[in-house]
């Protein structure tokens, strides 16, 4: 699903994926939490699937946050 960026790696752009994204979710009152890294979507795909797909995988890896507010979305093209 996504592919989280290790700071130091030497990965080519086509490694790295497509896209960069950073999300930022929070379960108000208790906690805040950020994440980022890289994605190739799948041919066809909106930036809803993306989101929901990031979501998710965010819900999977940390299960207390399955009901979290998302505070922030980024989707961009991973070239400069």
């Amino acid at each position: 699903m996504t592919t989280q960026t290790v700071h130091g790696n030497t990965q080519t752009a086509q490694q790295q994926g497509s896209h960069h994204w950073v999300m930022t979710v929070e379960l108000p009152g208790h906690m805040t939490y950020s994440t980022y890294g890289t994605w190739t979507p799948p041919a066809g795909a909106t930036r809803h699937d993306v989101f929901m797909a990031i979501k998710e995988q965010i819900s999977k890896n940390n299960p207390e946050l399955a009901s979290a507010n998302v505070m922030f979305f980024a989707l961009e093209p991973n070239q400069l």
